[in-house]
């Protein structure tokens, strides 16, 4: 009986907010009814697509398991999300696994599937998507002429015949379908239309518009959306959705436009991050419509989560957040100005739009020091969004009092570092011990240790420095030609004994594999980054 009432209140727009308040939507977004205690009859919904799991983790290096992926999918919907990306179902056993398992794992939010404009495509997508409670193909082809004439080799005609056949044969698997036109930014708008209004006939319910390669104006994005609105038959009935590329740094601002003149979904990914310069940021969005009222816009993100799934997608994705991010990152509420100081001290509001509790920044949190306990580090992995069980806690926490013996307070970066370490547990490489003689004047000398699969190998070598010196030990070991492409220390702020985060790429048989690691050594730091790296491709 609750599954019925859950798919009828799916069905029909629904939406519920945690807490006592339900609100009630058409599927235009206009409140019919709500329980809150000022009912607002004109407000509007903006649906929240989240891909951070599809094309956000289509960074190079990034590339999560189905643990973590089940990790990322049941924060995002404690945050609220109303569609989430599960992955594109028929690039790998992988991504299809992953899609079954996100279905299971989470209730409320719509699962969404990527395809392309093949029937087998869509078939193996709506295989993936059997278990879902809300489910929905994402099907779609390329519309501008520089993808009908060099990618396709079509013709227009061509392209809408093939953009009715993908929708039409979607829709005998799942009611919801969406249909994305590739490249509609550079996409002339008379031809946009006709598209569209081919695929609403042939049983569209939602139309992505997206920027594919970020190079439309916020006023030429919004203008497009607008001439949809107002030229294209049956547009009342479906909804528009935004999907817009960061390559000009306009991600943010050409959603918002395109939220401005009638799209009422907007697809983003946490911290922005997607292919080349990323994807709109979904807690820019978020904060945006929050903070300005007068676009009388809503949605259903629980803001105060926003710092935590951030920090979290970070470390999973081993994806240092920029200091300078808007909303989430480490300066978002830093202020350096003496004048800026003396005016947030006298009035918060002189220099701050946000308060950062309403993201989910408690200025006033634990402070983890060698006398906390396990329950301040659970607390602090909570609202973290990391909830680890008794034993993966038990050997954080060990991990928490050697780090702690070396520092005076432990922050939230090496909360998450410790919380990472479970993930890479069962690793066939692992370091097991590194001495390093280094000094003016000399050869730097080290010695490594290295357990694999339980056998234990050692080495000497000697190198330009200490951290070539660790990883030409390394590689006596493993006898593979490995070449260091990218070597990145990510910038230590808070004093000497801090954590040094490592990230390096790191060639082997003409494929780049990245690794990953943290440590109070730099040098220790960079050979486990190191044999992060190997162990992506020595099995």
């Amino acid at each position: 009986m609750q599954s019925e009432k859950t798919n009828r209140e799916k069905s029909e727009g629904f939406t519920r907010n945690k807490g006592t308040s339900i609100t009630f939507l058409l599927k235009s977004g206009k409140v019919i009814f709500s329980l809150k205690k000022k009912i607002k009859y004109m407000s509007d919904r903006l649906f929240i697509f989240d891909t951070t799991l599809r094309d956000g983790e289509q960074v190079p290096g990034c590339q999560l398991n189905t643990v973590e992926k089940i990790e990322v999918a049941k924060a995002l919907e404690e945050l609220g999300v109303d569609v989430i990306e599960a992955g594109f179902p028929v690039s790998s056993p992988g991504d299809f696994n992953s899609v079954v398992e996100i279905s299971k794992a989470v209730t409320w939010p719509t699962i969404c599937a990527l395809t392309r404009a093949v029937e087998n495509d869509i078939k193996v997508a709506a295989e993936a998507l059997q278990y879902a409670k809300h489910k929905r193909i994402h099907t779609g082809i390329g519309t501008s002429d520089y993808h009908i004439k060099y990618k396709f080799n079509s013709t227009r005609e061509e392209i809408i015949e093939r953009a009715i056949g993908c929708v039409s044969y979607a829709k005998k698997f799942v009611e919801d379908v969406q249909f994305y036109a590739e490249d509609a930014g550079r996409t002339d708008n008379e031809y946009l239309a006709r598209v569209v209004e081919a695929v609403i006939k042939a049983g569209a319910t939602v139309i992505n518009i997206p920027d594919t390669t970020g190079y439309c104006l916020p006023s030429e994005f919004g203008a497009k959306i607008k001439y949809l609105m107002e030229n294209v038959k049956g547009i009342e009935k479906v909804t528009i959705a935004t999907h817009c590329h960061n390559d000009l740094g306009m991600a943010t601002a050409n959603t918002i436009s395109g939220v401005m003149n009638g799209a009422r979904q907007a697809e983003v990914t946490i911290n922005g991050i997607g292919e080349r310069a990323g994807n709109t940021s979904l807690e820019e969005v978020a904060m945006i419509c929050r903070s300005h009222k007068e676009l009388d816009i809503v949605t259903n993100i629980n803001t105060t989560k926003l710092y935590g799934i951030s920090r979290l997608v970070s470390s999973l994705m081993n994806m240092p957040v920029q200091p300078n991010k808007a909303i989430v990152g480490r300066n978002a509420f830093a202020h350096s100005s003496g004048i800026h100081q003396d005016g947030v001290l006298k009035n918060r509001e002189s220099y701050e739009i946000i308060d950062p509790k309403d993201v989910g920044v408690d200025e006033n949190s634990i402070v983890l020091t060698a006398r906390s306990g396990r329950a301040a580090l659970k607390h602090r992995l909570h609202v973290l969004g990391i909830d680890l069980d008794k034993d993966a806690l038990d050997k954080a926490y060990e991990g928490f009092l050697r780090l702690a013996d070396k520092k005076k307070e432990i922050n939230d970066d090496d909360v998450l570092m410790l919380a990472g370490k479970h993930h890479s547990a069962t690793r066939r490489i692992n370091l097991d011990f590194l001495q390093v003689t280094s000094g003016v004047g000399i050869h730097s000398v080290a010695s490594v240790g290295l357990d694999i699969a339980g056998e234990k190998f050692e080495a000497c070598a000697s190198g330009n420095g200490p951290v070539d010196a660790a990883i030409s030990a390394i590689k006596q070991i493993i006898r593979r030609t490995m070449t260091v492409k990218e070597f990145l220390i990510q910038a230590i702020n808070k004093g000497s004994n801090d954590i040094g985060k490592v990230h390096m790429t790191v060639e082997h048989d003409g494929n780049c594999y990245y690794g990953f690691s943290a440590n109070t050594d730099i040098v220790a730091a960079s050979a486990e980054a190191f044999i992060d790296a190997i162990n992506k491709f020595v099995h």
